[in-house]
């Protein structure tokens, strides 16, 4: 993809997942910020399916936590679900830091607790 990122939103019933695809690193995430942010304030839980994403930065994983925080803060949640051993172990790294689920897919996403 070289360094493009895409994002995608799908909409499931109690739930909206936020596919990414692409390197999410400190160009590109100025979109995916903005998205996720305006989601997050919905106080609907979100899934972000980090499946696709080639490499992550600290500026991605900063977006990440700042989403999951205004999630949180407008009684919503963030679940993460990525099935890419590297991304699972940078995100498993950060500890508390990153939002509270880590999910191997997005499988069983309709029941993503609350923060």
């Amino acid at each position: 993809m070289d360094g493009e990122l895409a994002v995608g939103v799908r909409r499931e019933p109690g739930y909206t997942v936020v596919t990414v695809a692409g390197d999410l690193d400190i160009i590109s995430v100025p979109g995916l910020r903005e998205e996720l942010f305006a989601l997050a304030g919905s106080g609907q839980p979100l899934v972000a399916d980090l499946d696709e994403v080639t490499l992550i930065d600290s500026a991605g994983l900063a977006v990440l936590v700042g989403a999951a925080r205004r999630a949180a803060a407008s009684g919503g949640s963030l679940a993460v679900a990525c099935a890419r051993p590297r991304t699972r172990k940078l995100l498993a790294l950060t500890g508390g830091r990153h939002p509270r689920e880590l999910r191997n897919s997005r499988e069983g996403s309709p029941s993503v607790t609350r923060s």
